[in-house]
């Protein structure tokens, strides 16, 4: 669960009298894998750098630019009201929905599948991949993940990021920092909380690809917005990785805008790049986290998860990777084993 006011105290004092201790995986997959242990304790804030209301009690790195994680980590992100716009489809087991929801005045796009029953339910904010705004369409790049784990009895809100689908536009320096994406995923967890048929003190995320750097930027600058996060295939934790495999080969222009919004290319201002990418901050990471990766990707390398589940769990944060043997970036023979291992975790977790 999510360490607020006395119980994170008391969770701390009792890390502090017993130590960090590693514990087994009960729930071995398929494949090899490596668990680190659990989170270690923060340090408490001085009062000089105490964080804005609605933030966690911890030292928040200085801001040095607007267009940074530091900077989102000052923002109250708000999430508004969720909208169903249309009925889409259905089993027995759930209902979808077209929806949207605001966040912080702008209209965000997406989906939504509510289980059948009373409820309430747990709930999962879903972060997609990169697809190119000009072809999607609302709901894509994680249909069936979203259909996986709303038959497992978790509500699900896949997010459209702003520029997609029914969302408003969002600029490109905006869309290459990540930053407004990950404004939208954090927006989507405080809407769910608003819902009377989500229990919001079981929230979690699910992100794949460029979601999963989208999910690891709001676990750093939200530390208790959700309570266990998942990725498939996802992309580099360092900003620069992402910039040079993408950004810069496929949108040139848009990666000298970016350059110049940030004072100079990752040679000339590399803290700027720093500050945009979720690893240097891992030690704010609250919540357990589990990494699915396969070794036949070409798209984001296997190596990525590798040094981000390492940099994880260095800095004290529960991280379990799962390798998948001649997987591929979109999952396909092993998608079933890695749902279920998704479900069992995110169970157990929540």
């Amino acid at each position: 669960m999510r360490r607020a006011g006395a119980a994170a105290v008391a969770l701390l004092l009792l890390a502090l009298m017993a130590g960090c201790t590693e514990d087994a995986d009960p729930d071995p997959g398929p494949g090899p894998e490596a668990r680190s242990g659990s989170p270690a304790p923060q340090p408490p804030t001085p009062p000089s750098e105490a964080p804005e209301a609605g933030e966690p009690v911890a030292t928040l790195p200085p801001l040095t630019s607007r267009t940074s994680l530091p900077a989102l980590m000052r923002e109250e992100v708000r999430g508004g009201r969720i909208r169903r716009t249309e009925r889409l489809a259905g089993t027995e087991s759930w209902t979808s929905w077209a929806v949207t929801y605001r966040v912080d005045g702008a209209t965000v796009s997406g989906e939504l599948l509510v289980p059948t029953g009373r409820g309430p339910f747990p709930a999962l904010v879903l972060n997609h991949g990169y697809i190119d705004p000009a072809i999607y369409t609302l709901g894509r790049g994680m249909s069936r993940e979203q259909e996986w784990l709303a038959a497992a009895g978790f509500v699900v809100l896949h997010t459209d990021y702003r520029g997609h689908a029914g969302s408003d536009p969002v600029g490109d320096l905006d869309r290459e920092s990540r930053l407004a994406y990950t404004r939208d995923a954090i927006g989507a967890v405080r809407a769910l909380e608003r819902e009377a048929y989500v229990d919001s003190e079981r929230l979690g995320m699910v992100g794949r690809s460029m979601g999963g750097a989208v999910t690891y930027n709001a676990l750093v600058t939200h530390p208790d917005l959700v309570d266990a996060a998942v990725v498939f295939a996802p992309v580099s934790s360092d900003f620069i990785d992402n910039l040079r495999r993408w950004t810069v080969p496929e949108r040139p222009d848009q990666a000298e805008r970016l350059y110049a919004r940030l004072g100079g290319s990752p040679a000339e201002n590399p803290r700027s790049y720093r500050e945009l990418s979720a690893r240097t901050y891992f030690d704010r990471v609250e919540v357990p986290v589990l990494i699915h990766h396969g070794t036949a990707d070409d798209s984001c390398p296997v190596a990525w998860s590798r040094t981000t589940h390492q940099l994880l769990t260095r800095a004290g944060v529960d991280s379990t990777l799962q390798i998948y043997p001649g997987e591929g970036h979109a999952f396909g023979p092993r998608f079933a084993d890695s749902m279920r291992r998704t479900v069992r975790f995110l169970r157990r977790e929540l």
